[in-house]
């Protein structure tokens, strides 16, 4: 990391805590020099970026302050907020939070939902285009891990000045900013978790069609070789959007591939406990047979299933909603390119009934 980020990072971090305010002067240079251990130059060059990016304005022979991020008046005010469904677990929480920092700053919200398809996506991309009061779009991508083919339409929102940010995913074809968690980090560390209590024979049932599901198996494939698993193409399941809505019997074939397996690592909660069920009803004990971890810390983990709780990597869903209208103020006012809007965030895991550590840890 450059040097000059360490001051761009927690002068950030101030501003999106409220201990540096809209028109707060922030400390002299010689003071983050001394602060920090670095040169004036190093100083200068990291407020010059937050400048750039709309953060700070400099006032000449008297200092530099924190920009008013606030809407303008102009009748650019709107930020379009998309994901792909409502009744999700995760977005009314992620809701909130954006409306709440929106609000803040006088930009009202307007939210649509794609039900996770293109051509819904492309009707609200192309009204979005012919609007003249939308100032950014925060967008959750529509099975990103596919090629899509509303490419163009994002061009012609960036090439009108409109402000774009996804959120939860990203499209690679589109070298676009994102709010997300680390999906490979925090896969990771779910998988680590079985193999620390012993698993070796350690599956996965993963999404198909959303970028999640492809950075969760890389981090399925970093915790395995790290900890020195071997593990077979039978054990790594996939599943797509029409899985999950046809429920736990588009499980009943992952049960016969898991066969060996002492532990599965899940795309979420919600896979998680119809995969529980599926294996419940097949008569097997869990955990003593089978050992279960999703993501997101649902509700649904907490309650569980059949008595046992879901082992889980919790979702930021409000926080991370925060960060997403935080991040698309400050590209609104940055008369940079990116304005590095980009931020993941890395949970822990919260160990519940689902994992079994097993004797001797070894299995």
């Amino acid at each position: 990391m450059a040097k000059y980020q360490t001051i761009i990072d927690w002068i950030n971090k101030n501003i999106d805590e409220g201990k540096l305010s809209p028109g707060e002067k922030i400390p002299s240079e010689n003071i983050l020099c001394e602060k920090f251990g670095l040169s004036r130059q190093t100083v200068r060059h990291a407020i010059s970026k937050l400048s750039e990016d709309g953060l700070l304005e400099s006032r000449r022979g008297s200092g530099t302050y924190v920009a008013d991020q606030r809407a303008d008046g102009s009748n650019k005010s709107v930020v379009a907020v998309v994901t792909t469904y409502l009744d999700d677990y995760i977005f009314p929480s992620t809701i909130r939070g954006i409306e709440s920092s929106l609000s803040s700053k006088g930009y009202s919200m307007q939210l649509s939902f794609t039900n996770n398809t293109t051509g819904k996506e492309k009707q609200i991309l192309e009204d979005l285009i012919e609007r003249n009061d939308v100032a950014g779009v925060i967008m959750e991508p529509v099975k990103s891990a596919l090629p899509n083919p509303n490419i163009q339409l994002y061009h012609k929102l960036i090439d009108k000045g409109i402000k774009v940010l996804f959120i939860n995913s990203y499209y690679p074809e589109l070298d676009l900013p994102h709010v997300s968690i680390n999906d490979e980090e925090c896969a990771y560390r779910a998988v680590k978790a079985l193999a620390d209590a012993g698993h070796r024979n350690i599956g996965c049932v993963l999404k198909l069609d959303d970028g999640q599901g492809r950075e969760r198996y890389r981090g399925y494939l970093r915790a395995m070789t790290e900890c020195g698993l071997s593990f077979t193409y039978d054990h790594v399941n996939w599943i797509d959007t029409i899985d999950i809505k046809d429920g736990k019997r588009s499980l009943v074939r992952v049960k016969e591939r898991l066969k060996g397996c002492s532990a599965v690592f899940c795309y979420n909660d919600q896979v998680a406990g119809m995969l529980m069920q599926v294996l419940i009803e097949d008569g097997m004990k869990l955990p003593e047979e089978m050992s279960v971890i999703g993501m997101d810390d649902s509700d649904l983990a907490k309650i569980g299933v059949s008595g046992v709780t879901i082992s889980s990597i919790p979702h930021p869903k409000a926080r991370l909603g925060n960060k997403a209208a935080q991040n698309m103020i400050r590209l609104i006012h940055s008369s940079g390119k990116f304005c590095n809007a980009t931020y993941e965030f890395e949970e822990d895991v919260i160990i519940r009934d689902s994992i079994q550590e097993l004797s001797g840890k070894n299995n």
